[in-house]
């Protein structure tokens, strides 16, 4: 499974180490993510690829009309199941 919109990772390296994240988008070398707290929708983390691990979870959601408060409520439902 690659790496791509939607998909939920956790950071493997830097001070956000452990975190789960959302992709918000993804080139070759580079992923975009939020957490909706201390990475929000308007400016997400670049991260390396090399530095993410991947989950076998895609969320499907409007990435044209996301906001802060979707990504907390999706990654909150991941968490607690």
């Amino acid at each position: 499974m690659d790496i791509g919109r939607g998909s939920l990772v956790y950071s493997r390296a830097g001070r956000d180490k452990g975190g789960l994240f959302l992709v918000l988008a993804a080139d070759e070398d580079n992923v975009y993510l939020a957490d909706g707290v201390t990475r929000r929708v308007s400016k997400p983390k670049k991260k390396k690829r090399k530095h993410i691990n991947k989950t076998n979870t895609v969320l499907e959601l409007d990435f044209e009309n996301i906001s802060d408060s979707a990504v907390r409520k999706a990654l909150a439902s991941i968490k607690t199941d």
